[in-house]
């Protein structure tokens, strides 16, 4: 873990709004089925304004902690929203100082365990805190690089 300066983005995708316990019971978890979506191929080669390959995972809107709902949105970076496909948002991810884990590995097991280190980090009380404001996961070949808030 390391701290870092991200830069803004704006990643267009698809949107649910979760929380961790419900993500935990197969029955009530919605980020497979978002992930599956995100993920099916050539889901955002229509999207205009790409920047790259990766995908980007937003998490934004947190009713309180990381035991609150959220809202994740799963796409892809662009440079500008010319337009919206159908079904899909918008949403600005602000420049911000965060705290950096990698996620290298097996996935979705290493992603899984990356988030682990981060709420025992949180649940601690180590310095620095989360911000709870936007997150983000940005999945490339090698990995996932996750970018939290502080």
């Amino acid at each position: 873990m390391e701290i870092t300066d991200r830069d803004e983005l704006i990643v267009v995708g698809f949107a649910i709004r979760t929380t961790n316990a419900d993500e935990m019971d197969p029955s009530r978890a919605k980020l497979p089925a978002l992930w599956r979506r995100a993920g099916a191929p050539g889901a955002f080669a229509h999207v205009p304004g790409r920047i790259d390959e990766n995908l980007y995972a937003v998490l934004t809107d947190y009713e309180s902690d990381h035991n609150g709902a959220y809202t994740q949105i799963v796409g892809t970076g662009v440079r500008t929203v010319v337009r919206l496909p159908e079904g899909m948002v918008a949403v600005r991810v602000p420049a911000a100082k965060t705290l950096l884990f990698e996620a290298r590995g097996q996935m979705p097991q290493a992603i899984v365990e990356a988030w682990q280190r981060v709420w025992a980090h949180t649940e601690s009380g180590a310095a620095p805190a989360r911000a709870f404001t936007t997150d983000l996961e940005v999945h490339h070949p090698g990995g996932a690089d996750l970018h939290i808030a502080i």
